[in-house]
């Protein structure tokens, strides 16, 4: 594909998607990036009261810290989601490199190839010579349609929330639900009124959930009738506890998790091998769950808190030959790669290289968190090594 004619559309303004952006101006590249939110970093926005585990320093890349110059943020300090979407992303986006260049409130619902069905041309350089046709939902609903010659998928994982219920799938009653099942991490001292004195059921083991735990107990502190039952799938959690862990907050969760577990807080209950059999309506307007461990046992909460991870949303690209690892939902060769290693902190992880991102769709790559598909492994680091990888092989 040579330079002087290729479209890229880049899905997602996120750290990952507005990195790629910025490679494809360093090259003199056609882009145009869509993000679904309303703003950019979207999805970062969803946990902006959190922090991250990894300090400034290793969240702006080098091809960020020469786009802002003096402006990129830096230092040991560990930045919310408020602080990394307004003072790295929103002035990157602003940056004369990619102003104009990105489209809010424009969702990428699928992306097809021009003229051809999935299992059309397999393996033939037809495909490569078909122009990429993208299906938008644009800001005022309206449908369009817009063509590229190479697409990069950076949409990410935290849109696409996993299941509540046993095996991944839907408990039963849980659709009717959705509602009144949060599905994200609130920020509880701004949200007080919601969570103090309320009975929650908790599900997850992550490091969100295990956030979400810290958080509630505190809150269970000054609102005593605060309530946590903490379900969680695995019978023996290990909280992805590491080793002389050398990131200080991941680590201080990690105990304080630990303290839960054994009773820290009389308000959170662990319950450890259980997972989700059903909800349904409870007495005085509470949600009725069913938990299983061997036995059934039946509690009514007021509100329900399911963190139970997510991974990417593969329905964009159904139309196109992608070849999927059937265990992580992430590309085959770096999931293949990836399983190899056997597992590892994120810290340890490098790039696998151009190879194993590039699919039997000629054009087509997916980066950032969403190649890992179901590894939580991914680190920022490892994008920006990827959007290099991806530009060697696009542009020959």
């Amino acid at each position: 594909m040579s330079a002087g004619r290729t479209r890229i559309a880049i899905i997602g303004a996120g750290p990952i998607g507005l990195e790629t952006a910025l490679a494809a101006h360093e090259r003199g590249l056609d882009f145009t990036v869509y993000e679904a939110a309303p703003t950019v970093a979207g999805y970062v926005r969803r946990w902006s009261h959190v922090r991250t585990f990894t300090p400034w320093d290793m969240n702006v890349s080098r091809r960020v810290r020469g786009a802002l110059g003096e402006r990129a943020p830096s230092g040991a300090a560990l930045p919310t989601g408020t602080e990394l979407a307004d003072e790295l992303l929103e002035p990157l986006a602003a940056t004369a490199a990619l102003a104009g260049r990105i489209r809010v409130g424009t969702r990428v619902e699928a992306v097809g190839r021009e003229g051809l069905l999935k299992h059309e041309a397999i393996g033939a350089s037809e495909r490569a010579q078909r122009p990429f046709r993208l299906l938008l939902t644009l800001p005022d609903g309206r449908d369009a349609i817009e063509h590229a010659d190479a697409v990069i998928d950076c949409s990410g994982t935290y849109g696409n929330p996993n299941r509540l219920g046993d095996g991944g799938i839907d408990a039963p009653g849980e659709r009717a639900f959705d509602d009144r099942i949060e599905r994200v991490l609130p920020a509880f001292e701004d949200q007080a009124d919601a969570w103090a004195g309320k009975t929650v059921l908790l599900t997850g083991s992550g490091h969100s959930a295990q956030t979400a735990a810290r958080g509630l107990a505190e809150l269970a502190s000054q609102a005593p009738a605060t309530r946590v039952i903490w379900s969680v799938r695995r019978p023996d959690p290990d909280w992805y506890a590491v080793a002389d862990d050398p990131l200080p907050e991941r680590a201080a969760l990690n105990r304080a998790s630990a303290e839960l577990a054994a009773g820290g807080s009389p308000a959170v209950e662990l319950l450890p091998g259980t997972v989700c059999e059903s909800l349904s309506a409870g007495s005085d307007g509470r949600i009725g769950v069913a938990l299983r461990n061997g036995g059934i046992e039946h509690v009514e909460v007021d509100r329900v808190l399911a963190l139970n991870g997510g991974v990417g949303d593969a329905s964009i690209y159904r139309q196109l030959q992608v070849h999927e690892c059937y265990a992580t939902c992430g590309p085959i060769k770096l999931a293949a790669a990836l399983l190899g290693e056997g597992g590892g902190d994120c810290l340890a992880q490098a790039s696998h290289g151009a190879e194993t991102l590039v699919n039997p769709e000629p054009g087509f790559f997916i980066l950032g968190a969403k190649s890992y598909g179901r590894n939580s492994q991914f680190l920022m680091s490892i994008g920006w090594a990827q959007v290099d990888d991806v530009f060697s092989v696009l542009i020959s």
